[in-house]
């Protein structure tokens, strides 16, 4: 999933990449790697940058050693929800508004506050990091498959981790058919975005290059429409879920069936920082 903490440019962008002919795949790839690895080194919201992620509840505490966030430097502070809003609440009378999926500057910090199926989560990130950012695999043509969308005999909708931790209430869309070594059929599912309006085709899959070069849980790759009621999965897209660079996020779930028996050399690489936790056993 195109996280929903990325600049609106850059998704515009992607989406335009991917929809493009296969000839002009690779360098747009490439551009494409290059706008995201730019957005995660400067970005407020850089999950690089990220500090903590926890659910909002009723409230939460900010600033000092006992508050449920502790940050350096701030004093303390509350986050408190109301029915329709957030309120952050400083000493004395001093309250402010903070928005849903805004930034929130405070003291050197950025505060945001995102809709989850469990309830409102906060985020906070800091100024710097030294985390690294993620290594690809040069762009293999092999690995960029144009179908159909099977879709699935009953309509239905469960609870996941999208790559920026959130969970979120996905539809079930189908499946699709990708051929590496033997046909493999992938589940694909439809996750909202942060308005709940606009919606991706999302597959989280798993392969044998898992641990050996790539993100031991897993990774995401979109779906994309090309017309005619085709659809185009391109492996050279393949990205972490923002554990892999930072530990504040949780690892989403392997979805069930989504096993590629061979490995997938393509898109992001793993290089640490993350939750390197190696699965006991892949989904099968």
């Amino acid at each position: 999933m195109l996280s929903r903490f990325r600049h609106p440019t850059i998704v515009t962008a992607l989406y335009y990449l991917a929809a493009a002919p296969l000839s002009a795949q690779a360098p747009d790839v490439a551009r494409e790697r290059a706008a995201y690895i730019a957005w995660l080194e400067t970005a407020p919201n850089s999950p690089l940058k990220a500090l903590a992620q926890q659910p909002l509840g009723s409230g939460l505490t900010l600033g000092p050693e006992d508050a449920d966030i502790p940050l350096l430097g701030l004093p303390k502070h509350r986050l408190i929800a109301k029915e329709n809003s957030v309120i952050l609440q400083g000493l004395g009378d001093d309250t402010q508004v903070v928005r849903r999926e805004r930034p929130f500057r405070i003291s050197g910090y950025t505060l945001y506050v995102t809709a989850s199926a469990r309830g409102k989560m906060v985020t906070v990130f800091g100024n710097s990091t030294r985390k690294r950012p993620p290594g690809y695999y040069e762009y293999d043509s092999s690995l960029v498959f144009t179908g159909r969308l099977v879709p699935p005999t009953q309509r239905s909708s469960s609870r996941v981790l999208t790559s920026d931790g959130i969970e979120t209430q996905a539809i079930e869309a189908g499946t699709i058919v990708a051929s590496i070594g033997t046909p493999v059929k992938l589940r694909v599912l439809r996750i909202p975005g942060a308005s709940g309006e606009e919606s991706e085709l999302e597959i989280f899959f798993q392969d044998e290059s898992n641990g050996e070069g790539t993100y031991p849980a897993g990774r995401f790759v979109n779906l994309t429409p090309v017309g005619r009621g085709e659809y185009r999965l391109d492996f050279n897209r393949a990205r972490n879920p923002f554990c892999a660079y930072n530990s504040v996020y949780p690892c989403p779930v392997p979805w069930r069936g989504n096993l590629i028996r061979a490995p997938v050399r393509a898109g992001e690489r793993y290089r640490g920082g993350g939750l390197d936790v190696v699965p006991t056993s892949k989904t099968r």
